[in-house]
């Protein structure tokens, strides 16, 4: 079609594939590394449309040297790193990959609440030192899982998931949302509460909010402290909603009994301290990492970019006022 985009960061062989057949140029960051902020800008500019990473900020001067680019297709559910607002001011659409990556995420957040909970990475960790002398009654006991009380921020698609996950432990189901979720209430007896009792209540507490103004240290020092002190926190949802330094001292001072985190408020930094508590198990960002749900989210950003290309609705357009304005950007001919 004599398309012209730009890949910042080699996708899985589905999504790439997608692109090849579609367009005439498909260019791809080299580097097996995240692009420099000039390296974004230097290769954005002159695209029909681009495929970002949560890497890549998108604001008002990438929207001004992307001057011919219809689309930003987001290879992520999360779009923080996209100003949204400024795109459609420039009238360039903006798109993500929900629902692809619902249950592996959920499904992470349950591998990191077991691995916390019954220290499954401490004990490894012991055990491959060249310690262990035969079995102890007291070595390495952990929190006990069913019967217990999860608490769930974020009632969407995949706190719904990980909540319905629960089942198999027979446990109690709260929830903090701005909405009523009547299928968390009717299928799992799940209790919509305010956020104050969740943090009180709570024998683990799972955040799956979104990211933006409202939500940016959603757990602080003060939600920490409401914690019981035989609790556990788990992160799937963006780093930030987590005040960091607040919770290195939670766990250091035993007010929380552990936290699972698959995100970092400075990503990929870590908060001084963090990678030295064994009450933390710590993963790189990985619970979208199962070769399907790539694979599909890859497909997914393919797809929203080539239907903004033709002019037609991207499947999964987080602006969709944009179509409708009369500044909309769309593929000269």
């Amino acid at each position: 079609m004599g398309w012209n985009v730009y890949v910042t960061r080699l996708l899985p062989k589905p999504g790439m594939d997608l692109l090849h057949k579609h367009c005439e140029v498909v260019d791809v960051n080299p580097h097996d590394r995240m692009l420099t902020r000039q390296e974004f800008l230097d290769n954005i500019k002159g695209r029909d449309g681009v495929v970002t990473l949560l890497t890549e900020r998108v604001d008002e001067e990438a929207c001004q040297v992307a001057d011919k680019t219809v689309i930003f297709a987001n290879y992520a559910v999360g779009f923080n790193n996209v100003d949204v607002p400024t795109c459609t001011k420039h009238g360039i659409m903006v798109s993500n990959t929900p629902g692809v990556l619902t249950e592996a995420t959920s499904d992470m957040a349950w591998a990191l609440l077991f691995s916390v909970t019954r220290r499954i990475v401490e004990s490894d960790k012991f055990l491959r030192a060249g310690k262990y002398e035969g079995w102890a009654p007291m070595m390495f006991r952990g929190g006990d899982i069913a019967g217990r009380t999860l608490g769930i921020c974020g009632a969407g698609r995949i706190g719904t998931a990980m909540a319905v996950k629960s089942r198999g432990w027979n446990m109690k189901v709260l929830y903090c949302d701005l909405y009523r979720n009547e299928f968390l209430e009717k299928e799992m007896g799940a209790r919509q509460v305010d956020k104050d009792t969740l943090f009180k209540e709570s024998d683990f507490i799972s955040v799956h909010v979104s990211l933006d103004a409202g939500t940016k240290h959603y757990v602080g020092e003060r939600e920490l402290r409401m914690m019981k002190p035989t609790a556990y926190l788990i992160n799937t949802s963006r780093g930030p909603v987590i005040d960091e330094q607040a919770l290195v001292h939670a766990l250091r001072e035993g007010w929380i009994a552990g936290a699972g985190l698959d995100v970092y408020e400075y990503e990929p930094l870590l908060m001084p301290g963090l990678a030295g508590l064994d009450n933390a198990v710590i993963c790189p960002h990985i619970a979208s990492a199962t070769h399907k749900t790539r694979d599909d989210m890859a497909t997914l950003a393919a797809e929203n970019l080539i239907a903004a290309l033709k002019g037609e609705k991207p499947p999964t357009i987080v602006n969709p006022d944009v179509l409708n304005a009369s500044n909309r950007r769309k593929v000269k001919k």
